[in-house]
């Protein structure tokens, strides 16, 4: 398994105020920031499948909503996609053999982007293999992201857009897709939870 203990490392608190007006008492950094909120969508997912019964992970709220088990697999998907893509360096769905253990019917460059609900009802996985491949994409992410600094965030990774887009953005957007999925899978279980 993957050396996550970073996200359980206690959180330096920021100030909310100078002490001067020319200095902070703290200032965390680009690389800093960011692992904070990667570490915060694992985190997330992580407390989502903790003690989940198998057969909440595909239940879903009415026939075109999302599981709990394409929310994770997605934002995992996403993330694993976008930063190897920015990073250079190579997917782990495919280099670790996970699409090989997830045995999906569905292109091995599938992410999760634009599926239908006959789809989305066709990724039916079990929390370990789901919370194993997080882990191995946080574990890399994290590892792509120590290195940040000010000045990479305006590096262009991809010119298919216009305006292109800079790895910042990019960074942002991937983590704000991952909250929000995390998000929804955790409402997702308060509601099967109160459903019983």
């Amino acid at each position: 398994m993957p050396d996550l203990s970073i996200l359980s490392a206690p959180r330096r608190s920021l100030p909310l105020h100078r002490t001067t007006t020319t200095e902070w008492e703290e200032q965390m950094n680009s690389a800093e920031l960011l692992t904070d909120g990667f570490g915060r969508v694992s985190q997330s997912v992580h407390r989502t499948l903790d003690g989940l019964a198998p057969e909440a992970l595909t239940a879903r709220l009415d026939p075109a909503a999302n599981s709990i088990a394409w929310l994770v697999w997605h934002l995992t998907r996403n993330q694993d996609d976008h930063l190897a893509d920015a990073f250079g360096g190579e997917q782990l769905w495919t280099s670790q053999g996970w699409a090989d253990r997830f045995a999906l019917p569905f292109d091995v460059s599938a992410t999760g982007y634009g599926q239908s609900s006959d789809e989305v009802a066709a990724v039916r996985s079990s929390a370990e293999l789901l919370l194993g491949y997080l882990d191995a994409v946080t574990a890399q992410s994290l590892s792509y992201l120590k290195s940040v600094t000010d000045d990479d965030l305006d590096r262009i990774v991809d010119t298919n857009w216009d305006p292109p887009v800079t790895l910042g953005v990019r960074l942002i957007s991937v983590l704000s897709d991952g909250l929000q999925h995390a998000g929804q899978a955790a409402f997702t279980r308060g509601i099967i939870a109160r459903l019983g």
